[in-house]
């Protein structure tokens, strides 16, 4: 509870998680959606009603998918963290069953999981799966099921129905509410996020290794079958841990031959290591490192780009087909360079 009082109320702003639904903000027009209904009822708050109606619809919700261990849950974070340092609104939405996305943003302690506690108690509120993070991020963790057992996707399908009931998003007037998505199995569950109309932009980490381009194409599959009822576009695609030469080209390639575009690059650093060892986000930990800018950048566009594709993904033996070219092409520059493995 100590930590929801970092909320906005706290800094002289809008109303924080502690106060959410209990009525006791002490501001007259902050704080709840449904407070200023209430007071647009007795002819009170009419131009703020309408200025949250507003802000409400322009919430933007991302979704961030990649295989698991391509680093989307580090990338997430700092994206996360660059736009709350920059003076937003964020929520961050954890949908891998391992319930870790949030915790370099808030130091690492054990967060309870959506799925968790509707599974322990019949009456979930806010403040039982919920905890302010850096800079006022809301993170949230849906979880899963018990291990063996069950859909991993389930975790999502109730956090999204569960923050919907408790009227979060506008609740806590989130200018940006981020969703970190297992990726190498975009099944019913996890595509919950693009297929539903609850975010209307997707971004997916990738690295130039076969697995994580594979894991990308599924998803311009699922983009592909949900986009034209109303499901989320593709906004690019984030190289992560990628280096200068062909793993870029590769990148390139693999965007231009399906019709989608690279949103940016993140370099290896062993900053990011160090930060995550001291469960912070870059950001935070090395505010003024050159990798910080460069997931300032990269927050940025996310931010900014609004030029969203339904992309065109590969079937199976086009993308082998392609992958063994480019294949041929890093062994002939290895051949031709004297760095070919006997």
């Amino acid at each position: 509870m100590g930590a929801h009082r970092q909320g906005r109320s706290a800094q002289g702003g809008r109303c924080g998680a502690e106060s959410w639904g209990s009525g006791d903000c002490g501001r007259s027009q902050c704080g709840s959606l449904n407070r200023i209904i209430r007071k647009s009822e007795t002819g009170l708050g009419q131009a703020a009603y309408r200025r949250l109606i507003e802000m409400a619809k322009n919430t933007k919700h991302i979704a961030i998918y990649g295989k698991g261990g391509i680093g989307k849950s580090t990338t997430t974070s700092n994206i996360s963290a660059a736009l709350a340092e920059a003076g937003h609104r964020v929520i961050q939405i954890g949908c891998d069953p391992k319930s870790d996305s949030t915790n370099t943003l808030r130091g690492g302690d054990y967060l309870p999981t959506v799925i968790d506690s509707l599974r322990d108690s019949g009456k979930t509120r806010l403040e039982d799966i919920s905890a302010i993070g850096f800079k006022g991020i809301l993170c949230i963790e849906a979880g899963g099921p018990v291990p063996g057992v069950g859909c991993a996707g389930r975790g999502i399908n109730a956090a999204v129905g569960l923050l919907q009931e408790l009227n979060v998003f506008e609740e806590f007037e989130a200018d940006y509410v981020l969703y970190d998505v297992l990726g190498d199995v975009v099944c019913g569950g996890f595509a919950v996020p693009i297929r539903d109309g609850i975010t209307d932009r997707a971004y997916v980490v990738s690295s130039s290794d076969f697995m994580a381009v594979y894991a990308a194409n599924n998803l311009f599959k699922a983009i592909g079958k949900y986009a034209p009822s109303g499901g989320a576009r593709l906004g690019g695609i984030i190289g992560n841990s990628v280096l200068p030469g062909y793993p870029q080209a590769l990148i390139e390639d693999f965007a231009k031959v399906t019709g989608a575009s690279v949103a940016g690059y993140v370099p290896r650093s062993p900053v990011v290591a160090q930060s995550e060892l001291y469960g912070k986000t870059v950001i935070e930990a090395s505010p003024q490192s050159d990798q910080a800018e460069v997931y300032r950048k990269l927050a940025a566009h996310v931010a900014s780009n609004e030029q969203l594709t339904v992309p065109a993904p590969l079937n199976v033996t086009d993308l082998r087909d392609w992958a063994r070219s480019w294949g041929d092409a890093i062994n002939k520059e290895a051949v031709s360079s004297g760095t070919a493995a006997n």
